[in-house]
């Protein structure tokens, strides 16, 4: 069991024109084959999911983003809480999706309404015990089993420009880090307590 905890409820949530802001990430590690150097990105590339409570289907890391956090932390603490990684998450968001939420709505102002900001997460580490791991399971796919899964049309097109993102500029290579653990690329960087940032 997690000695961490995750936040529940919505006293803190964040809203934009009656749309909950949401914010989460797409959790990704390269598989190294020392055989074939030349396989490619895509099929290099793994992302984390993470089963929805009470359902089977699989989703990437998100949440509310609360009124006393940023919306990169609170796109690392959602990664922490529902599939327990931690990691170097890039500055620069994916996008921006807006979508109706699938669980019941009882505040009249958010109609079910959301508006998610994601990011990609690089993982460093996996925790053994994490906050919501009772309702979770993690499984890491590769890119094209990820879109096969992805059940909500808008995490698609999030990984198809994970994906392009990750072609264009090569970031997918291992970084170099410097001693504290923290990457020396980009010049702005952000410790927080779940992830480093990088842009």
């Amino acid at each position: 069991m997690s000695n961490l905890s995750a936040r529940t409820g919505r006293d803190r949530q964040r809203y934009d024109n009656n749309f909950r802001l949401v914010s989460g990430c797409i959790p990704y590690r390269l598989v190294k084959d020392e055989e074939d150097s030349s396989v490619d990105l895509e099929n290099k590339l793994q992302v984390l999911m993470v089963s929805s409570p009470n359902r089977h289907d699989l989703v990437f890391p998100k949440g509310g983003w609360e009124d006393d956090e940023t919306v990169l932390e609170a796109a690392s603490r959602e990664a922490m809480e529902e599939a327990g990684v931690k990691g170097i998450l890039r500055e620069d968001p994916l996008g921006v999706w807006e979508f109706r939420s699938k669980s019941s709505c009882e505040e009249a102002e958010c109609c079910g309404g959301c508006k998610g900001y994601m990011f990609a997460l690089e993982v460093k580490e996996e925790l053994a015990a994490w906050p919501e791991q009772e309702n979770r399971e993690r499984r890491w796919l590769n890119v094209k089993e990820a879109l096969e899964l992805c059940r909500y049309e808008w995490m698609q097109s999030a990984l198809e420009e994970f994906l392009r993102v990750m072609t264009e500029d090569g970031s997918s290579k291992e970084e170099t880090l410097s001693p504290s653990g923290i990457s020396k690329r980009g010049e702005r960087q952000i410790d927080s307590r779940y992830c480093f940032v990088v842009n």
